[in-house]
């Protein structure tokens, strides 16, 4: 019960992180926003096969430059403080919820300005939205808890690419064939054990997360 009292007040104090840094969030932004450009002077319309690939790339790329942070935002002492203070579960499920509604809100403003420049080929919005909701989710987990043990090493970037992409690979993999899916490029009547395997992979990361990190809080 503490560690769930204690899990609000630390979302809290990540927003207000984020609020005092906005240069981090706003150079996000624009990091979204020049990949969408770029593909809009490379492409200007696209086939939807390709345009669900270049979505999720651009998702992809967008997640990890927002969560890398996570941890190396943070110096020793302000970890040490933290350690004092709240419990390490409570840490890291806060971390993910924060990394989750983020990449959620990012997700979509991709969705919405790649669909403005390049044309919006979705048929079926409401699976769409679900593979934007899960794979927001997954992506926020995987990187949250990676990006705790690349602060750990102190080689973060080069960390995360080794243990990330192995890891986010399945994810994808399931992700490009739901929107596949929702754009109308395949009909597969197996999207619903897609969508499990998504809630599987998700489960399993976070279970993973919260039996591991205890032990790497206290390193």
């Amino acid at each position: 019960m503490e560690t769930i009292r204690q899990i609000p007040a630390l979302i809290a104090k990540e927003f207000l992180l984020e609020w005092r840094s906005k240069y981090a969030l706003g150079g996000v932004l624009l990091y979204v926003l020049s990949t969408v450009f770029i593909v809009y002077n490379g492409f200007i319309r696209v086939a939807p096969p390709v345009w669900n690939v270049l979505f999720w790339i651009m998702t992809l790329f967008t997640s990890v430059n927002a969560v890398t942070k996570s941890f190396s935002a943070e110096n020793g002492n302000r970890q040490l403080y933290y350690y004092t203070l709240a419990d390490p579960s409570a840490v890291i499920f806060s971390k993910i919820i924060y990394n989750s509604l983020l990449l959620i809100l990012l997700n979509v403003l991709t969705y919405f300005a790649f669909s403005l420049v390049a044309g919006d080929p979705v048929r079926d919005k409401g699976l769409f939205y679900l593979a934007i909701l899960l794979g927001s989710i997954g992506m926020a987990v995987t990187f949250t808890f990676i990006s705790a043990i690349a602060n750990k090493a102190r080689n973060s970037a080069t960390l995360m690419a080794i243990l990330g992409f192995p890891v986010i690979i399945p994810i994808l993999v399931s992700l490009i064939k739901i929107s596949a899916n929702a754009l109308g490029v395949i009909t597969d009547t197996s999207v619903g054990q897609d969508i499990m395997t998504l809630l599987a992979i998700d489960a399993i990361l976070l279970a993973l997360a919260y039996i591991l990190f205890p032990f790497l809080w206290r390193d």
